[in-house]
């Protein structure tokens, strides 16, 4: 019995575990407009279409002759004497390959979010089509994806199934370790009494909490500024970066108190010096109380015009009958306390 060439030749490649559908190492022996030319060894050379060597969704190939690359053998012959190889199938296998690799070992890859899906975003690596959750984009809620969208980012892969084409991937994951490194880096340069920057991340009606970087302190309203203010948007927006003081860290708990009236100095240190008794000054009415109305003076000081102080003759007058909120008056200063901080005014 006798065997055509076809039939030895493949059988000389079984004995080399070599079969169809195989990644072998061919040379490339010519490019051109069309086509490009490979040698993989086998009884003849292949031609594999160059759109399957295109890199970044263009036309440009970044290969040369004589360069070594991945091929898959399609079939030692097609049925017109010509070996068929595929690069595109190469690629596709070693991603699969390095994807796997990756997931087993917790190694990170490179993607391109290419779209966004219900869920989720489409994460394209290499030739193949990834799953990013929206819940595993990043360790906090992204307000605006537009960062992430259309641009390359490092992934860990958290799921796997090459059987039904599911990959599933995490940027989390990455973002978190790198995370985790500037929180602990963040902790160790911690001490009362430096500054910090940080971002507004939450407002609440007693305060604000603020990203340090990985750690989170709180700004509590009566450490915003030396005046009196109601609610911390008064001060601050959500996203905003300030420079903040380190009041009080607990290492244990890991609490963080923070200031930012701090970084200015204390508007009633020597205040005696600066308003004498019986001196005539300018201010504004801050706040109106059965009792008088408020004066500020200067910022973080206000004086108190007591309702026995507003008429020589009536003494029982209702403040928010001859003056009104925001109106510059002239006040004179009555009485200091500065352990109280307290000024009467008249």
């Amino acid at each position: 019995m006798t065997e055509n060439f076809a039939e030895l030749f493949e059988e000389s490649f079984a004995s080399k575990n070599i079969k169809s559908g195989s990644i072998i190492i061919g040379t490339v022996i010519d490019v051109n407009d069309d086509v490009v030319l490979v040698s993989a060894g086998l009884k003849s050379e292949a031609v594999i279409p160059r759109q399957q060597f295109y890199t970044n969704n263009n036309s440009e190939v970044e290969i040369s002759v004589g360069d070594e690359i991945e091929v898959v053998l399609d079939a030692f012959e097609d049925g017109f004497g010509e070996t068929r190889l595929s690069r595109e199938k190469a690629i596709r296998a070693r991603t699969w390959i390095d994807l796997e690799e990756a997931h087993n070992n917790g190694d990170i890859v490179t993607g391109h979010v290419s779209g966004r899906v219900k869920g989720g975003f489409t994460v394209e690596i290499d030739n193949v089509r990834a799953f990013l959750p929206g819940s595993l984009v990043d360790v906090r809620p992204l307000r605006d994806t537009s960062s992430i969208e259309g641009k390359n980012h490092e992934f860990k892969v958290i799921k796997l199934d090459q059987r039904r084409n599911n990959v599933v991937v995490s940027r989390r994951a990455v973002v978190e370790d790198e995370y985790n490194e500037e929180r602990e880096t963040i902790l160790k340069n911690l001490h009362e009494g430096g500054t910090a920057k940080g971002i507004i991340k939450n407002l609440t009606d007693y305060g604000a909490f603020v990203d340090l970087g990985g750690v989170d302190g709180l700004l509590h309203i009566t450490d915003m500024a030396w005046k009196r203010i109601k609610h911390p948007s008064e001060i601050v927006s959500m996203g905003d970066e300030i420079e903040v003081k380190i009041l009080k860290y607990d290492k244990e708990k890991q609490r963080v108190s923070l200031g930012i009236k701090q970084l200015t100095q204390d508007p009633w240190l020597n205040i005696s010096d600066r308003y004498p008794i019986n001196s005539k000054i300018t201010g504004q009415i801050s706040n109106l109380a059965d009792y008088g109305c408020f004066v500020q003076i200067e910022d973080g000081v206000e004086g108190l015009v007591h309702v026995s102080e507003m008429d020589w003759t009536n003494k029982n007058i209702n403040p928010s009958k001859i003056i009104k909120l925001g109106e510059e008056v002239e006040v004179m200063v009555l009485e200091i306390d500065e352990d109280r901080r307290r000024i009467s005014l008249g």
